[in-house]
Formats: structure tokens, C-alpha cells, sequence
């Protein structure tokens, strides 16, 4: 009984390849957008304390310039979150557009592995139909022999 050899075996371990490469490619790309997020609760984070303190020193007796440095800081973590927001956006379509390219490699896969099993069963079929071919020769050469006697 002969092995089965598939002719474009180099081309499925080629696909698989290629998905191992996808998956790994959107895992870095989650992981950039949850840095990303994190970053953006750190700063949210920031600005609620700051604006307590700018609202505990609008209370107090602070001078008005020590008032307007706070504020201005408010400002900077303002500007700070709308650019972290913009870098979530742009993160969010590249996992997106990862997640896109993996499902086409998936798919990519996913045919050649079904061509791999087609080719398997038709292999199997013949070698089953050798056997049986195999099989009857033997039956008939027994049922032949004592009656040629």
C-alpha cells in the first residue's frame, strides 16, 4: 500500500503559513489598540483629578494666574485625549482591516486544506477498488480451482 503523497502539499503548508501570519499580525494590532485605550483612561483620569483641583482652587484663595496655568493644563490633557481618540479611530480600522485580511486567508486555507481532502478520498477510492479487484481474483481463482480438478 503506497503513502499518500499530495502534489500541492507545499502550497497548503504555504496557506497555513500565511494564516499563522494573519493571526499573529491582528494580535499585535488588539493589543496597539488596547495600549491605546489604556492610555486614553490614564489621561481621562488625569483630566478629572485636574479639574477637581481647579474647581478646589476656585473655592480657595489661589491667585487668578496659578488659576489659568490649571486651566491651561486642563486645555493641554484636553488636546492630549482628542489626539489619543484619533490614534483609537486609526487603530481601530487597522484591526479591522486585519481581521479582514485574516478572513480571506482563513478562506485561502480553507480551500486548499478541502482540495487536499478531495484528493485524499479519490486516492483512497482507488486503492480501495485495487483491493477489492484484489479480493475477487482470489475468490475466483479458489471457486475455479476444485472444479478444474
Amino acid at each position: 500500500m503506497a503513502k499518500f503523497t499530495y502534489v500541492y502539499q507545499k502550497v497548503v503548508d504555504f496557506k497555513t503559513s500565511e494564516k499563522s501570519h494573519a493571526e499573529s499580525v491582528l494580535s499585535a494590532a488588539v493589543g496597539k489598540l488596547q495600549a491605546e485605550e489604556r492610555s486614553l483612561s490614564e489621561l481621562l483620569k488625569d483630566r478629572n483629578m485636574w479639574m477637581e483641583r481647579l474647581q478646589e482652587a476656585a473655592s480657595s484663595t489661589v491667585s487668578l494666574a496659578e488659576l489659568l496655568n490649571m486651566q491651561r493644563y486642563v486645555d493641554y490633557i484636553d488636546a492630549q485625549i482628542a489626539n489619543k481618540q484619533n490614534d483609537i479611530r486609526k487603530a481601530q480600522r487597522e484591526v479591522e482591516l486585519k481581521r479582514s485580511l485574516l478572513t480571506d486567508k482563513m478562506q485561502d486555507e480553507k480551500v486548499w486544506l478541502k482540495a487536499k481532502d478531495k484528493a485524499f478520498d479519490q486516492y483512497r477510492a482507488v486503492l480501495m477498488l485495487q483491493e477489492q479487484n484484489e479480493l475477487d481474483e482470489i475468490a475466483t481463482v479458489r471457486y475455479v480451482a476444485p472444479a478444474a480438478r
